[in-house]
């Protein structure tokens, strides 16, 4: 079932005041930062929304705090995907691919890009062993041939750059009115899709 705006907002403005694994800020900080830097980057709107949203599976799954802080150190959370059920019937692929896609852009530029690893925060370089390592040429090259792929590695370096404590963002309502509007422009469609 698919979530409104509104309380994807709810959701950011009370569970997103949790810290963000073992970062030094909340994941309402990060997704913000996050937004932030795409919207900086004069991202398309959708890319923007991908941007703020990227990290919805974490706090979706956060129900089991606890559990999830020991299972964090153990197994991948397949947080890319969790979200995903509960937007696909908000927001188009060019804002759900790249959430989808994010994790493995991050395994991407460890493949393509010899100093990156390096740029990795240490919560990151973990979660990277969790989510797989780093890619193949092969697995790579099919990567890259996904649509929005582009797209997830550009959030990806945003996401990795969006853990800055005390860094001044817009609110969330600024970002919650670009989501909002990308929801209404999605809605004819739906509709169109239930006609048939």
């Amino acid at each position: 079932m698919a979530l409104t705006v509104e309380e994807i907002a709810r959701l950011l403005g009370t569970k997103g005041q949790r810290q963000y694994g073992r970062e030094a800020v909340s994941q309402l900080a990060h997704a913000l930062q996050c937004a932030q830097l795409a919207e900086e980057a004069q991202e398309t709107p959708e890319t923007v929304v991908a941007a703020l949203l990227h990290d919805l599976g974490h706090l979706l799954a956060a129900e089991r705090a606890d559990e999830a802080v020991h299972a964090e150190q153990q197994r991948d959370d397949l947080h890319q995907y969790i979200a995903l059920p509960f937007l696909r019937g908000l927001f188009a692929p060019a804002v759900l691919e790249p959430i989808r896609l994010h994790v493995d852009a991050k395994r991407y530029l460890c493949a393509v890009d010899a100093g990156y690893r390096e740029t990795l925060s240490p919560a990151s370089k973990r979660s990277l062993e969790l989510q797989g390592g780093i890619h193949t040429q092969q697995e790579a090259q099919r990567f890259m041939a996904q649509p929005f792929a582009a797209e997830a590695v550009r959030l990806r370096r945003y996401d990795d750059a969006a853990k800055v404590p005390g860094q001044a963002t817009p609110p969330l309502a600024h970002y919650m009115c670009l989501a909002r509007a990308l929801a209404c422009q999605a809605q004819p469609t739906r509709e169109r899709l239930t006609a048939l």
